[in-house]
């Protein structure tokens, strides 16, 4: 029978990191935001005060939360987004046997016992920080990634020197800043409103370095806990998004586990998910199996989608006299699908198709550098320029949906080709 196990025991690592305590700093603009930070001790000699730093490591850390993976988080971002009016439930897709890999009995990974509608934006809304901040609209996740970006470095004059390489990051990050570089499309914030849990954070070029961890499912293990333990670890150590990249069995149930017990943003990779549907044969994946796999991931709440909709089937021949030939292994996927079919990849020609998906969940785009150099010596190459200029064409269409967008880059670069390469990116990418 396809009946999951229940032995579950819901606990994961929790408690303050060393000489540290959690604060919260509250919002002005909306003052029921609380923004976590880690406020550090200094040895009591130094004559120094506490240091607020930035802290993503959720309720975890806060002796003063209980947390039970069995009930998830709590839904900070809920009542933000229904408040806007734009959004509506929905009964969703069922999920279907091949979501987890046909896995049955003892093997079923336990469904997350807490259950919601999906919500999706109303029909003409755009629900997205990027339509928000066209219209003029400061959210609370502006103002709450603002505060963030700040660590209170308001209360300690700072000095800096060097060059900038164009960059414009102010002393004092305001929420209005905040909305200006969504809107230009300079930052994005990744927030699927079906992942109200989240902790608000922005990725851009005039903000704060953010650090990935990518984690996936065990093929030995059976216990949730150790799961979110993962994940928990990649944050209590600074991770500020958490990319799910599991395959095989028991992905949809896994993740289902990890989004509910999740403040930082999950990204995938759902080609992954849909050659699992096709038995891990490129040439039988379809723009409907794909589809499919779309909603299904953004209905469960993930916050953007790495998508290697750049790779188009004349850049295939390009990359032949490369020393280390296509390493991305969506890139590759797509390419194996391309040659097999002699046409472009559903992906790319879907890719309008993808853009209104996303719009109705807020999902960012992450578009994937599928041809990206797996060597010094095929760097800023043929093919990966060739990418890059597609990419810029994709991210014109995306910004027309209101769809937020980050480009993937650089894979392996010498350090003299840096400059170039940068360079190039900037003038196709925007």
């Amino acid at each position: 029978m396809n009946v999951p196990t229940q032995d579950i025991t819901p606990s994961v690592t929790t408690g303050p990191l060393p000489a540290s305590r959690k604060i919260y700093v509250n919002g002005q603009l909306h003052p029921e935001i609380a923004v976590p930070m880690r406020e550090i001790s200094t040895h009591p000699t130094a004559g120094e005060a506490p240091l607020a730093v930035y802290d993503s490591s959720g309720a975890y850390t806060d002796p003063g939360l209980t947390t039970d993976i069995r009930q998830g988080l709590p839904p900070l971002r809920r009542s933000w987004i229904m408040g806007r009016g734009d959004v509506e439930e929905y009964e969703g897709r069922h999920v279907k046997p091949e979501d987890n890999g046909f896995v049955t009995g003892e093997r079923l990974v336990p469904e997350f016992p807490v259950k919601s509608r999906p919500l999706r934006g109303k029909p003409g809304a755009a629900p997205t920080q990027l339509a928000y901040a066209r219209a003029g609209l400061i959210t609370p996740e502006m103002e709450f990634v603002a505060i963030r970006e700040n660590q209170l470095r308001e209360l300690t004059p700072c000095h800096r020197d060097g060059n900038d390489w164009g960059a414009n990051i102010p002393d004092y990050v305001t929420p209005e800043f905040v909305r200006q570089e969504i809107a230009a499309g300079r930052a994005i914030i990744p927030a699927n409103i079906n992942h109200p849990e989240l902790e608000p954070m922005i990725i851009g070029r005039n903000f704060l370095v953010k650090i990935n961890a990518n984690m996936g499912t065990s093929a030995v293990t059976s216990s949730m806990e150790e799961e979110v333990d993962k994940l928990v670890w990649a944050i209590r150590w600074g991770a500020d998004t958490v990319m799910d990249l599991s395959t095989g069995r028991n992905i949809h149930n896994t993740r289902d586990w990890i989004i509910r017990n999740s403040p930082v943003p999950i990204g995938t990779v759902p080609i992954y998910q849909a050659l699992e549907k096709v038995n891990g044969i490129a040439e039988d994946l379809t723009w409907e199996v794909f589809r499919d796999t779309l909603i299904e991931q953004a209905e469960q709440g993930v916050d953007y989608f790495t998508i290697h909709a750049g790779v188009r089937l004349h850049m295939v021949p390009m990359t032949v006299d490369r020393v280390t030939g296509i390493v991305s292994r969506g890139g590759s996927i797509m390419a194996k699908w391309c040659l097999h079919h002699h046409r472009e990849s559903f992906l790319y020609e879907h890719f309008e198709d993808i853009c209104d998906i996303c719009r109705q969940y807020d999902v960012s785009f992450s578009l994937g550098d599928g041809l990206r150099p797996g060597s010094i010596a095929d760097a800023n190459d043929a093919a990966q320029f060739a990418e890059l200029e597609t990419l810029g064409e994709l991210t014109q269409i995306a910004w027309a949906k209101d769809c937020q967008v980050m480009i993937e880059g650089p894979g392996h670069v010498a350090m003299h080709k840096i400059k170039q390469n940068m360079d190039k990116q900037l003038e196709c990418c925007h």
